[in-house]
């Protein structure tokens, strides 16, 4: 990969896979990994439905790219960034809980339609518009954010609650939100 669609690729992976972090949708991986034996139906599952997710949210970032003028862009994605920061900081935990599934299949379908609902509107799935918006790549954006998600989920679905046990949510959301402040301060002294 060329060096802008490198950056656009590793900071969309790293900021979704820190943002990702006791996020809900991690939660939801646990739940799953929980309460279904195919963790590759699981996986495919999110794979899915964050694909799909995120290509509608780069999209948008996209389309704001085009329209909003670059001073201007650069302030909303810096100050969408430094919401990203304080919401990171909050603890997020899971309402709903997944019908019960049967078979393969239906792990991966009750998998992609949770998980694309849960992602609607949250710190990840805006993340994605703003890094879409800030670089010049949709398909890097989306396929690092993608990775990040993985990256931040498949562990919990495949070692569940001993992996989950050993992670202190409270420091990876101070990351995360660190992370995010970060990114703003790039997006208004970078630009």
């Amino acid at each position: 990969m060329p060096g802008a669609r490198m950056e656009a690729f590793l900071v969309s992976m790293l900021v979704v896979a820190a943002g990702e972090m006791g996020d809900k949708t991690q939660l939801l991986a646990l739940l799953l990994a929980t309460r279904f034996r195919s963790r590759g139906a699981i996986v495919l599952g999110i794979l899915a439905a964050t694909l799909a997710n995120h290509t509608l949210a780069g999209a948008l970032g996209v389309w704001l790219r085009g329209r909003a003028p670059v001073d201007g862009l650069r302030w909303i994605i810096a100050a969408t960034f430094l919401a990203m920061a304080l919401w990171a900081l909050k603890a997020d935990r899971l309402d709903e809980h997944p019908r019960e599934a049967r078979g393969p299949l239906g792990v991966f379908a009750v998998t992609a339609a949770s998980f694309f609902m849960v992602e609607m509107g949250d710190k990840t799935q805006i993340a994605t518009v703003a890094l879409a918006a800030q670089f010049d790549n949709l398909q890097a954006v989306v396929a690092g954010t993608t990775l990040g998600m993985l990256v931040a989920d498949v562990p919990i679905v495949w070692l569940g609650r001993a992996i989950a046990a050993k992670i202190s949510l409270r420091a990876a959301r101070l990351f995360a939100a660190a992370l995010f402040a970060a990114l703003a301060l790039v997006a208004i002294f970078a630009g």
